[in-house]
């Protein structure tokens, strides 16, 4: 009996350390996170942010990112238009200095097939002049339209190939098409290096962003014909140098 007794009292004791183990104190923190999708990594922005006890809350930003101020012990509720609602409980080793990271289930639905029919009415075209051909400026052709001409040129046709390299005329209709080029690069260009896209390559917040791309641009190592994979890969690069050279701050 007195053996099954000793038992038991280790077992209350066992129970009652496992308790204390797991009991945390209550403390205010900030918590800094950043809400991304579970399904390609990318930020969900404009995510409304709950606190279960208070029901104070705040949203994300354009980059996925929060801060709010709460007891370690409270527990959020996340929600966005696309994605699963969720209750996000804080880590017990979390620490201000880091950023948290939520992950959220984006909501799929199954759509059945739709099947659309309809009765089309024939258009008369009688009396409808048909449209002629009209000689396009050069600098809205496309490329085959702006070849520089052979050499050949200059002797079958001179006049011709001569007018190309001497005539104001063409030097500016390709002064024109460089232009437009040139423009077209750079729109490209700024659909992969931009404000959002440091921010999450980084992991930085939108004021940190700000002043790491003023750095990045002093560099001149990004020209605007780089592709996604020449932008993340120098970006990356150089936000390294950047942290070593002490020039992040919090």
């Amino acid at each position: 009996m007195l053996k099954y007794f000793f038992a038991l009292l280790l077992f209350g004791a066992a129970v009652a350390a496992t308790a204390q183990e797991h009991e945390v104190d209550p403390m205010l923190i900030r918590l800094k996170a950043r809400i991304v999708s579970l399904g390609d990594s990318m930020a969900v922005p404009y995510a409304n942010i709950v606190n279960n006890r208070t029901h104070s809350g705040t949203s994300s930003n354009a980059g996925g990112f929060f801060s709010i101020e709460m007891l370690n012990v409270d527990s959020l509720v996340v929600s966005a238009m696309g994605f699963k609602k969720q209750v996000v409980h804080i880590p017990r080793n979390y620490s201000e200095e880091n950023i948290l990271t939520i992950f959220m289930q984006p909501v799929v639905f199954a759509i059945r097939e739709v099947e659309v029919k309809g009765d089309k009415q024939r258009v008369n075209m009688d009396g409808i002049p048909v449209g002629k051909q009209v000689d396009i400026d050069p600098e809205l052709r496309g490329d085959a339209f702006n070849e520089k001409p052979p050499v050949l040129a200059a002797l079958f046709n001179p006049i011709s190939y001569w007018q190309y390299y001497l005539s104001k005329k063409e030097k500016q209709k390709r002064r024109v098409r460089e232009a437009i080029e040139l423009e077209k690069n750079w729109e490209m260009h700024s659909q992969n290096y931009n404000l959002p896209v440091v921010m999450m390559l980084t992991g930085t917040n939108e004021e940190q962003a700000e002043k790491f791309m003023i750095w990045f641009n002093s560099q001149n190592v990004l020209p605007y014909t780089a592709t996604e994979y020449d932008v993340r890969a120098s970006v990356r690069k150089y936000f390294e140098i950047y942290k070593r050279q002490g020039l992040l701050k919090e």
